[in-house]
């Protein structure tokens, strides 16, 4: 089971969230990669099983590097149906967009027909963390992470 976690960021915080997914879904028995948004190429997205992609907010949306990844995957319209994906984000403060933040990387991962993990227990669209990640904001990464593997190993049997 191959994982790709994608993201940006600026001042640290959505790469600390990324490697603190990587390592809940490594704890789950998955091979992950951890890329940034400028990084990624098409082929890292094909090939995964999962896709968890972060950002930090902006004005209420993804950032532009992030975005540029979504809008490059288009040559894979199709082909990456049936595969798991999740969001995360780091923003400024409470109310500063980080629901629409997720949304707007979740839409983009429905429009490839991909399966979204959902959280019923918490911060339902993925994980979203106020200003510098704390241990328990790095907890719940982790079992985005966690969730995300498992949910992949699921839809395998």
């Amino acid at each position: 089971m191959k994982i790709v976690v994608v993201f940006d960021s600026k001042t640290g915080s959505t790469e600390k969230m990324a490697h603190a997914i990587a390592k809940g879904a490594q704890n789950s028995g998955a091979e992950v990669t951890v890329k940034r948004a400028e990084k990624v190429v098409n082929k890292d997205l094909q090939e995964a099983d999962g896709i968890i992609m972060g950002s930090p907010t902006y004005y209420g949306q993804m950032s532009g590097k992030l975005k540029q990844a979504i809008d490059d995957s288009v040559e894979l319209h199709t082909k990456l149906t049936g595969k798991v994906g999740a969001a995360f984000t780091s923003s400024g403060g409470a109310a500063s967009g980080a629901e629409t933040t997720l949304l707007s990387i979740l839409q983009a991962m429905l429009v490839h027909g991909m399966i979204i993990q959902g959280n019923a227990a918490g911060s339902h669209y993925g994980a979203a963390v106020k200003g510098a990640p704390q241990p328990e904001d790095l907890k719940v990464c982790e079992e985005l992470g966690a969730k995300v593997a498992t949910l992949i190993n699921q839809l395998k049997r």
